[in-house]
């Protein structure tokens, strides 16, 4: 058969994702916090984006307040959010968050005014922190080190090395250094590192720069005149302690039960990161992006948090000055696309929006009994479930619930706490859900007081079973070791302790 080259023309089907759909995607994925920080890079790369700041005399409902009730928003005709974006596309079709914001154009500066309050001048506060923010943010560690340090008297060589060892001291207080490599390092004597070291360990909080956990609780020993021999054996064998083995205990230590059960006692009044109590880096709080409130009837009204969805429109006004002006096809092409990029931002964060509005509705519905009851009432819930009963895919279900956080009259959860596995029913009922089991075997050994009462793992299948919960052993065995709950025969020893 003769090979020659020929042409064919063949039709078929094909998902190409744009970059304004891959913008899509990627809005639906991001916190709150990593939104607003996206949006600001936005508002800076693209001239024709404004923040929608509504004035205070009349204050206009922005595009996320419209849709911030599940009572204002009809949830059965929004389509798949990336599927929207893509039948919507990147044109000038008009737009609810385009508006003309009657503001100077971004850049300018209104009557050429410059803003002082950051300028730094005459001794002023420089940055974001300010006056107020410096005196009410709490002393960090390393800060409360250096000032005892500034009064010790140290200088030269000392001085230095002390200055780096604070600096190589952790959140919780331990010295995260090689005490041989930064001699070598410096080039001085280990035995100058380890005297400094020494003067250093009589810095508040007592036991700070402590190597590991037996010398942090030796230095906050000696501080209170309680390490002796038996003491310093206790701390040798920590890992007797974890276990509960009393009487192994008894025998390194040389000590009774009395006197074991007070060493124990004064062990657990140490503080093993002496640190913590310190302030480190800021941590930001958990932020809902949805709230759900109790109405009358038993209904719950879901709603958005608006304070976390970012404003923006587009600025027309500044949009026809500069198109007016643009001259070369160059000039023109930049204004086109700016236009195209600002109408899909505000169309994908409406979207964005409706969508997380959306998922949120179906899984406090799927989830009422939890809101009403507590969590032996979470129902068993996956991703498909909620994708089928809204009419979307599994992936963006997945992409909303991620790093999303809603707020309910039983506390502030993450949208994918409330998916769990399933466990079958003992009578064919309906199945219960893996958290709703951890919880009761967590109450069942939360109640034990006594030896006697003690469960084993084989027990409590029994108990479940008995409550309609069909599990197996190493199901309960796994459960419980993911909630830190020693076996029955640690929690014996425990209890057998504390008589």
């Amino acid at each position: 058969m003769a090979l020659s080259p020929r042409l064919e023309l063949r039709q078929g089907q094909s998902l190409v994702i744009t970059p304004q759909l891959q913008q899509a995607i990627k809005l639906l994925q991001l916190s709150n916090l990593e939104l607003e920080a996206y949006v600001e890079g936005e508002l800076e790369r693209n001239p024709l984006l404004a923040r929608d700041e509504p004035v205070a005399e009349a204050p206009e409902a922005s595009d996320g307040e419209a849709v911030g009730s599940a009572t204002e928003y009809d949830t059965d005709h929004v389509p798949d959010s990336a599927a929207q974006a893509e039948m919507d596309g990147g044109g000038d079709d008009a737009s609810p968050g385009e508006r003309h914001s009657g503001e100077a154009a971004p850049g300018e500066q209104a009557g050429g005014q410059i803003d002082w309050s950051r300028a730094g001048r005459g001794g002023a506060f420089e940055g974001d922190e300010g006056l107020e923010g410096a005196l009410a943010r709490e002393k960090t560690l390393h800060e409360h080190l250096h000032d005892q340090l500034a009064v010790t008297g140290l200088e030269g060589r000392e001085r230095a090395i002390a200055t780096i060892l604070i600096d190589a001291v952790d959140e919780g207080g331990y010295l995260r250094a090689d005490l041989g490599e930064m001699a070598e390092r410096l080039g001085c004597d280990l035995a100058v590192i380890e005297t400094t070291l020494a003067r250093l360990h009589g810095f508040e909080p007592v036991g700070v720069l402590a190597r590991d956990v037996r010398e942090c609780l030796a230095l906050q020993l000696k501080d209170r005149n309680r390490y002796d021999p038996a003491m310093a054996a206790l701390l040798d064998n920590l890992e007797l302690v974890a276990r509960r083995d009393m009487s192994a205990l008894k025998k390194v230590c040389g000590v009774d039960d009395e006197d074991l059960r007070e060493m124990i006692a004064e062990l657990k009044a140490l503080t093993p990161r002496p640190g913590a109590a310190f302030g480190s880096e800021p941590v930001q709080g958990v932020t809902p992006d949805v709230h759900v409130r109790e109405g009358l009837g038993g209904l719950w009204h879901v709603e958005l948090n608006t304070d976390t969805l970012p404003r923006v429109l587009v600025d027309q006004r500044y949009h026809a000055r500069v198109a007016g002006g643009a001259r070369s096809d160059q000039e023109k092409t930049f204004v086109s696309d700016c236009l195209a990029s600002a109408n899909w931002l505000v169309k994908s964060l409406d979207q964005r929006a409706k969508t997380i509005l959306k998922v949120s509705s179906e899984i406090v519905r799927q989830q009422d009994g939890f809101l009403a009851f507590g969590v032996e009432h979470l129902r068993p819930l996956n991703l498909k479930t909620v994708a089928d009963a809204i009419g979307m895919h599994e992936s963006t279900v997945s992409r909303v619930t991620s790093n999303k956080y809603i707020s309910t009259p039983r506390g502030v959860f993450e949208l994918k706490f409330f998916f769990t596995s399933s466990i079958a029913s003992a009578d064919g009922g309906e199945a219960h859900s893996a958290e709703a089991v951890r919880h009761k075997i967590k109450g069942l050994i939360e109640a034990e007081t006594s030896e006697s009462t003690v469960h084993s793992d084989d027990r409590l299948v029994e108990i479940l079973k008995e409550t309609g919960v069909d599990s197996a052993r190493r199901t309960v065995a796994k459960y419980r070791e993911a909630m830190r709950i020693p076996s029955s025969v640690e929690r014996r020893r425990m209890l057998r302790g504390a008589a």
